[in-house]
């Protein structure tokens, strides 16, 4: 219940407490903010058995009916209406409201954390609702311009190229030191601007030099091709050839086995 209470009531939403590194600017806006939303659209519902006069009305949400004497909850700000309590939850994330308090907006309930971002956007580093004039918007999500750095380094990204890890960003440096996964051909890790192939969760650079055919060394960006033991070739022929090169060296390197596996002296 607690988590729960946490996740659709967020603190730092009304109180100012909880946002320390606000600007005075900001603290105000956080303050007529909460209280035009307390005055507006904060409600609790009332768990009931549906009256007489509501015998057969339908559910709110899910339009089924309700009679006379089945549980059901009213909500004062909209009205003559009742809810399953299991229909009572918020229209944007579907979660039952944890002691059925509730935000109304245009007829609709709503937990608080998903009212506030029907006015204000949210960072997604901290938490906070934005109340500066300038924020950071990428991948579909907002930032405060100081909270839009590196999640390895902290570097700041405004303005910089970045690269989305994790649903964070990451700048290039730490990506490529890091995350950037090594070319199959030639072992170095693929850049966050290179382009890149994969296949059977390998990778390649997109390169000629590198996705190319592992016998005849034929480029195969878009052409067909097979893969054996994580070599590229451009048709089973290929492949097999492969296949009866690296047997014979298998059996040349046989004669000499015993040999090579008796120690020397020296060792």
């Amino acid at each position: 219940r607690a988590r729960a209470l946490l996740q659709q009531l967020p603190p730092q939403d009304c109180d100012e407490r909880f946002c320390p590194d606000l600007a005075e600017e900001e603290r105000r806006q956080l303050r007529a903010f909460s209280a035009r939303r307390r005055q507006e659209a904060l409600g609790q519902g009332l768990a009931c058995p549906v009256p007489g006069p509501c015998h057969g009305c339908p559910c709110r949400k899910c339009g089924r009916r309700l009679n006379k004497g089945d549980p059901g909850i009213s909500a004062s700000r909209l009205g003559d209406q009742f809810w399953h309590p299991s229909c009572f939850s918020c229209h944007f994330c579907q979660q039952q409201l944890v002691d059925l308090i509730y935000f109304q907006q245009d007829g609709r309930i709503y937990c608080g954390r998903h009212h506030a971002e029907l006015f204000r956007p949210r960072c997604a580093s901290c938490d906070q609702l934005i109340f500066m004039e300038e924020c950071i918007e990428a991948e579909g999500r907002r930032w405060h311009l100081e909270h839009f750095c590196c999640l390895e380094c902290d570097e700041p990204l405004r303005g910089q190229r970045y690269v989305m890890r994790s649903g964070r960003p990451c700048c290039r440096g730490c990506f490529e030191s890091l995350f950037a996964e090594p070319c199959q051909a030639c072992g170095d890790p693929i850049g966050a601007d290179g382009e890149e192939v994969t296949h059977q969760g390998l990778h390649w650079h997109a390169r000629a030099a590198c996705f190319c055919c592992s016998r005849c060394r034929k480029p195969l960006r878009g052409q067909p091709l097979t893969c054996r033991r994580g070599r590229l070739f451009c048709s089973d022929a290929c492949g097999r050839g492969q296949d009866a090169s690296s047997s014979s060296s298998a059996a040349s390197d046989s004669s000499d086995s015993a040999f090579a596996s008796a120690p020397s002296p020296e060792a």
